[in-house]
């Protein structure tokens, strides 16, 4: 790296604009910007890989399943049975294979998923703002910054307005650090170069530009050594811990029921080396090795359902929090709202105008008393768009189609749009009132100024909120002049705004002076110009989303900052309402929830929509929800909405107009920022539970079904219904494909039409347990009955009577995956008979089932027969036993559950 970027902070900011040789108005051209990253490389840091693909395929080996089939092998061949010991290995090859290929790509799509987070930022190229990647950033980039923005390299501060700081990930200091454009002494400490940005902080206050002076592994966040090691490390989820601890105790429950018994078939003469062998094909059986793997399968298919619906899950355990979410706390603007604004009324002294025209298309006409007016002929009127277009960040990049290209947040675009029509471009504007500084916006003073230089004086124009534009101001501007702002005109210019407001409009106040100073205060002394009514749209999806919502039993609840007339109006319009006089809580009615009255407490529990909330305010409606035993999504944009994503059990960022501190707080990004959204993704967080939970119940109850069966041939002194082959052959290579297909199937149809389960719910219930119980009795006495109708009613032989027993038991769990529907979807028509991964399962697992007793190589190998038409037949009726007696069963137990309700 050149010298001059060893230590940026000691030369002046014009010093630094040289030697990278580079405009700050201009920023770097495209072939600047392409030679820089040949040189540098891109911005990305050097990450420990996770497991690789040997070290994937190493640990299929160092289960206790693939432990028990080696010792069985190794027995095998001690005592000379060689066809069987080739067998079992062949069978650890199958099992190692298929875990292998699946945990590969389940891996494969975590990864893509991480991709998709990919940040941006803006930057300053050939004279126009665009974003693009933050990986493609080159040394001499002009970065554009915002509050709330995560910096994106190591940057040397060109231009500062109010810039604070969290460099907490740096220095491990909390207390935001303010910043300036001065150089600083060489042998400052990182916490004191105080023109610096580092990669990987968090601007927490103000705006400003920074050209970059490092990248990759050349910034600060780049030479702490161990980041590698913590970029790399796996999350595993409480589900699949759950999953893995119910796999261990299997293992030690069937362990002993295993020994019984093999002891109880020695010690009634059987075949010492048979019975051992059958123990240990039962061992392998009865456990669902399968369990962890599949369950990660499902979450990464899950997952990317979720990215197809454009919510991306940044953290994994939010899965499993998603299905049990109860009470979604949702913003209006943007989520409710198409963000798409239009400047459609401006009220200024001499009267109210209408302003008419598409949304980002920059043309339309001003309409007073529906007569057409020129707007620049009316002073006040023109004053009012010049100061909406001056104190603006966004930027329009028309291009040959009317559509303009848009750049910053959708308000301001709307605030260009209107000065568009009027014939006020930004670009012009400042070429005659150039813009000496700017005063970021306030979150908590909800104000922006922009300072602009007029001859010998300085313009200020001011917006924000309209009740902090009022108090800040002391004049207002009328068709006679200037006239002193009384407490009279501010409760008319209030009752003004509530009457735009309560048509849905979003209001926004503009004010202006004119002063000699340029570091004047810039909220004190203004002159009041008027109000402006932005139109923003309820997006068309949110009424069926919320009515979808309230099927499911999850309460919706609108917490806006926006005025309460607004947000009554956008909640009727969308159904989450029924009367424009409903309840609407106010944010500094928002305290602490031990402050409050049991009766205020149960308000605020039962209102659905909360107005004027501050970031602050939204902790405590968090608090008082989760106090109240709900699981809580609260969605945020802001740096000051951080806290709150991170209390809240789902914190939900917005994918376009969130800041990247907001994101990175979050458990979820909305990409297209929309309420629907996150319903999709909380449908998408049910249906992978249900399917972990369809799955696991399949394995279990089919698997218990094997052990009856051989226990109780064992303790009668049968005749054994299936060879420990068979059982290796039915769970290593069958098994495992119906129960695949259950745990990447899209989920019930009715999910969204029950109440959220308890977030501490159990995978296998209750009711689950007993539910395993009776399949498996079902299946084994199935299994029994099919041997005995063989050995005895049709007389074959004992190797027939097995085959059909063990083709009994395949085909009938293989039927049983139909019990696996919920029980208030229908009989025929449901998630299972529409899952296509079902039907392609059976035909698979029936082609295995055949080739095992018509390939002369794998019937010697399974000591199969051809059991005949009338071996068929039994097999045919006796497999289906488990699902006929298991449809009506689900019937009744749905119908007594309904009786009890």
């Amino acid at each position: 790296m050149a010298e001059f970027l060893k230590k940026p902070w000691t030369l002046a900011s014009e010093d630094i604009l040289e030697n990278l040789d580079v405009e700050l108005n201009q920023g770097l051209t495209e072939s600047a910007v392409e030679q820089r990253r040949q040189q540098y490389g891109e911005n990305r840091l050097e990450q420990t890989k996770g497991r690789s693909i040997w070290q994937i395929f190493i640990d299929q080996f160092k289960s206790l399943i693939i432990g028990i089939l080696a010792v069985a092998a190794i027995l095998a061949f001690i005592f000379q049975e060689w066809i069987e010991g080739i067998a079992i290995l062949v069978a650890i090859a199958i099992n190692t294979a298929i875990g292998f290929f699946m945990e590969l790509q389940a891996v494969r799509s975590m990864q893509a998923l991480q991709e998709l987070t990919s940040t941006t930022t803006k930057v300053r190229r050939q004279g126009q703002v665009q974003e693009i990647p933050v990986a493609e950033l080159v040394p001499g980039d002009v970065v554009v910054l915002e509050s709330g923005d995560v910096i994106p390299a190591d940057l040397r501060i060109i231009e500062a307005s109010g810039l604070q700081v969290n460099e907490s990930s740096l220095t491990g200091e909390s207390v935001p650090v303010s910043k300036s454009v001065e150089p600083v002494a060489e042998d400052a400490p990182l916490a004191e170069r105080e023109n610096m940005l580092y990669n990987g902080t968090a601007l927490t206050r103000g705006s400003g530009e920074g050209v970059v002076v490092g990248t990759g592994m050349e910034t600060e966040l780049g030479h702490i050594s161990d980041l590698a090691a913590k970029a790399g490390e796996e999350e595993r989820t409480p589900l699949e811990k759950r999953l893995d601890q119910l796999g261990r105790r299997l293992v030690w429950v069937t362990l002993a029921i295993v020994v019984v018994v093999a002891i109880a078939g020695i010690a009634a003469g059987r075949d010492i080396i048979v019975m051992v062998e059958t123990a240990i094909a039962l061992a392998v059986g009865a456990v669902p090795e399968g369990l962890p793997i599949v369950a990660t399968v499902a979450l990464a298919q899950g997952m990317w359902r979720m990215a197809r619906r454009h919510a991306l899950v940044n953290r994994l355990s939010a899965v499993e929090t998603l299905g049990a979410t109860s009470v979604i706390c949702t913003d209006k603007t943007g989520t409710l709202t198409e963000n798409r604004m239009t400047v459609t009324h401006m009220a200024v002294d001499s009267g109210e105008i209408k302003v008419t025209g598409e949304a980002l298309e920059p043309k339309g006409q001003f309409l007073k008393n529906d007569q057409e007016i020129q707007p620049l002929d009316e002073q006040i009127l023109r004053d009012a768009l010049e100061v909406g277009v001056l104190c603006n960040n966004a930027a329009l990049q028309p291009e040959d189609s009317n559509e303009s290209r848009v750049v910053g947040d959708p308000m301001e675009v709307a605030l260009l749009i209107a000065g568009a029509k009027a014939g006020l471009q930004r670009q012009e504007l400042l070429e005659n009132i150039p813009e000496v500084r700017e005063e970021a916006f306030d979150p908590d003073l909800k104000m922006m100024a922009t300072i602009h230089k007029v001859d010998n004086q300085y313009r200020y124009a001011v917006k924000g909120a309209p009740e902090s534009v009022f108090k800040a101001c002391s004049q207002i501007l009328t068709t006679s002049g200037e006239q002193q702002l009384n407490d009279e005109h501010r409760q008319q210019w209030r009752e003004k705004t509530n009457q735009l407001a309560a048509q849905g409009l979003r209001m926004l106040a503009l004010a202006e002076k004119t002063v000699a100073d340029q570091n004047a205060k810039p909220y004190e002394g203004l002159t009041f110009l008027g109000v402006v009514g932005l139109l923003d749209p309820p997006r068309q999806e949110v009424r069926p989303a919320i009515q979808e919502c309230q099927d499911a039993g999850i309460r919706v609840v609108m917490v806006t900052g926006d005025q309460s007339v607004t947000a009554r109006h956008v909640g009727v319009a969308v159904n989450l309402i029924d009367d424009e006089n409903a309840d609407v809580i106010q944010g500094k009615d928002l305290k602490n929830p031990d402050e409050l009255s049991p009766e205020n407490r149960q308000r605020i529990l039962n209102a659905s929509i909360l107005a004027r909330v501050s970031p602050e305010q939204k902790l405590n409606l968090i608090d008082l929800h989760q106090r109240n035993q709900t699981v809580v999504a609260m969605t945020g944009d802001g740096v000051n909405d951080a806290p709150a994503l991170k209390k809240a059990d789902i914190g939900v960022a917005m994918g376009q107009r969130g800041t990247q501190v907001a994101k990175e707080a979050a458990d979820m990004i909305l990409q297209d920022d929309a309420f629907a959204s996150i319903v999709a993704a909380v449908e998408q967080g049910r249906a992978i539970f249900n399917n972990i939970r369809k799955f696991t119940l399949y394995l279990l109850s089919g698997n218990v079904g094997e052990i009856i069966a051989v226990t109780i041939a064992s303790l009668v002194n049968a005749p054994l219904p299936l060879l420990p082959l068979q059982i290796l052959y039915l769970n290593v290579v069958n098994d495992v494909f119906p129960a695949l297909a259950l745990g990447v199937g899209e989920g019930s149809p009715t999910l969204m039409q029950q109440p959220p389960r308890h977030p501490k719910e159990s995978i296998l219930t209750r009711r689950h347990w007993w539910a395993i119980a009776g399949y498996g009795t079902i299946i084994a006495i199935s299994v029994l009955g099919a041997f005995a109708l063989a050995f005895k009613w049709l007389g074959l032989n004992e190797q027939q009577a097995v085959t059909i027993s063990f083709m009994t038991l395949a085909f009938g769990r293989l039927w049983h995956v139909f019990n696996m529907r919920d029980r208030k979807s229908g009989l025929l028509q449901n998630e299972i008979t529409k899952n296509p991964y079902i039907w392609g399962a059976i035909v698979l697992c029936t082609g295995l089932l055949l080739s095992a007793v018509y390939l002369p190589f794998l019937s010697n190998v399974l000591k199969t027969a051809n059991p005949g038409l009338q071996g068929w037949l039994v097999v045919g009726v006796m497999s289906l036993v488990p699902l006929i007696i298991g449809q009506p069963a689900k019937l009744i137990m749905e119908r007594q559950k309904s009786r009890r309700k």
